[in-house]
């Protein structure tokens, strides 16, 4: 059985994500204890008692513990079976981070696996936003061999949340390893600007405009799709995604939410700051993705490699479970200010 201290490292929800994900695919028992111990409200809020719900619902697992606020759970999977799955979370939570909670899962099922996630957040704070999914996170997987698309039927922003997407992910016995190692040449900078019902103060324009200046300024034209979405009477909001394409397949991504008395013009400019990061840096990751490919390259045969501009707390954490959980290991040097990070292949 595996025993994890969710104090440990950065303390937050990503260990119980990953610890749920690499538990269901290697059939081992889960401990883990200290929920989320770092974070204001520790335990397990609505989205994370989902996400394991959810998870508990592929692999047809045995639960122990999973309430609200819980602090400690017990997770026995069993077969990853697939199929239809349901998952609703009821709050503004992160519908993304269900999905990472349950994508790796996906892969090893034993049939395509259809997952419809609701009421939930698609754009909200501290979490990626679900075109940064679609756009940055989906095509940088899909060079490991893993096919999936991913559906927005309602975009959902806090308070109500009220987001609906559709995953399907087809079954994939083995990953293939992933090397980005050359940052090469900028071919694209492209975006998508959401805001919903909210086309009369133009804000998607707005948004769109702004993070175009920031870029131009910069050197760089971004072509930027304007989304005047009407899915979700119940909630307006908006969101920004903006990446740079390379010819080498780097995606460098970053996005912005809008919120209450935060302007148009500033989910722009954030986002656009965030890209003016990464890119003269030259990494082959940007900094979110750094994190959210660990587990992915843990379960490759080979080695795997990438380059970020840091390294955060979320990433040092994903490479502990990693390593803790499925024996591997990997290993990290600076390199002309990039920090490399590989998973060594130990066969």
């Amino acid at each position: 059985m595996f025993d994890i201290d969710g104090s440990q490292k950065s303390g937050s929800g990503t260990i119980l994500r990953i610890s749920i994900a690499l538990a269901a695919i290697s059939g081992q028992p889960l401990h883990i204890y200290n929920i989320r111990q770092n974070r204001p409200q520790p335990g397990l809020k609505p989205q994370h008692l989902e996400a394991v719900m959810t998870a508990a619902r592929l692999c047809n697992a045995e639960l122990k513990g999973a309430e609200l606020n819980s602090r400690e759970l017990w997770f026995k999977p069993r077969e990853i079976r697939g199929g239809s799955v349901e998952a609703e979370i009821g709050t503004a939570g992160s519908i993304p981070m269900l999905l990472m909670t349950v994508l790796p899962i996906c892969i090893f099922a034993e049939e395509t696996v259809h997952l419809h996630v609701s009421r939930g957040g698609t754009d909200v704070s501290n979490s990626p936003s679900i075109n940064y999914m679609r756009y940055v996170l989906l095509p940088t997987l899909k060079r490991m061999g893993i096919s999936m698309s991913l559906t927005v039927h309602k975009y959902g922003y806090y308070p109500k949340g009220m987001g609906e997407v559709a995953l399907t992910v087809e079954p994939c016995r083995f990953l293939k390893p992933l090397l980005l190692e050359n940052f090469g040449k900028i071919q694209a900078v492209k975006g998508v600007s959401v805001c919903t019902f909210l086309a009369d103060r133009r804000v998607a324009e707005r948004q769109a405009k702004a993070a175009n200046e920031y870029m131009k300024e910069r050197g760089h034209m971004a072509d930027i799709q304007v989304v005047n979405d009407q899915s979700n009477p119940l909630q307006k909001g908006s969101s920004l995604v903006l990446w740079a394409e390379t010819d080498t397949g780097t995606i460098l991504g970053a996005d912005a939410i809008g919120e209450l008395r935060k302007t148009s013009e500033a989910v722009g400019r954030e986002a656009a700051e965030k890209l003016g990061k990464e890119i003269p840096a030259k990494p082959t990751v940007d900094i979110h993705l750094a994190d959210m490919l660990i587990p992915y390259m843990a379960l490759t045969k080979g080695a795997s490699a990438y380059l970020a501009r840091t390294i955060s707390d979320h990433l040092q954490t994903n490479i502990w479970l990693a390593e803790t959980m499925l024996n591997v290991k990997f290993h990290i040097e600076k390199v002309d200010g990039l920090y490399r990070i590989e998973k060594v292949d130990l066969l």
